[in-house]
């Protein structure tokens, strides 16, 4: 599941345990909003890594096809 998707359900367990008064479900939902929000940030940090590889590769190829 997407980062947004873990958000999305965590959200809805929180707010279904705050009308119950079921602290477990609230708690839950606190865990998978935090984990939606880790994977949102890994998956940036991903695509920062991949965007500095692929300029690396296509600065030396350049490089290279100048040689």
């Amino acid at each position: 599941m997407s980062g947004t998707g873990d958000d999305m359900k965590g959200r809805a367990k929180e707010a279904l345990g705050d009308l119950t008064d079921d602290e477990r479900l609230q708690r839950e939902g606190k865990t998978d909003r935090a984990a939606g929000a880790l994977k949102d940030k890994v998956n940036r940090a991903k695509s920062w890594v991949e965007d500095k590889i692929d300029r690396a590769r296509n600065k030396a190829r350049d490089e290279d096809d100048r040689s």
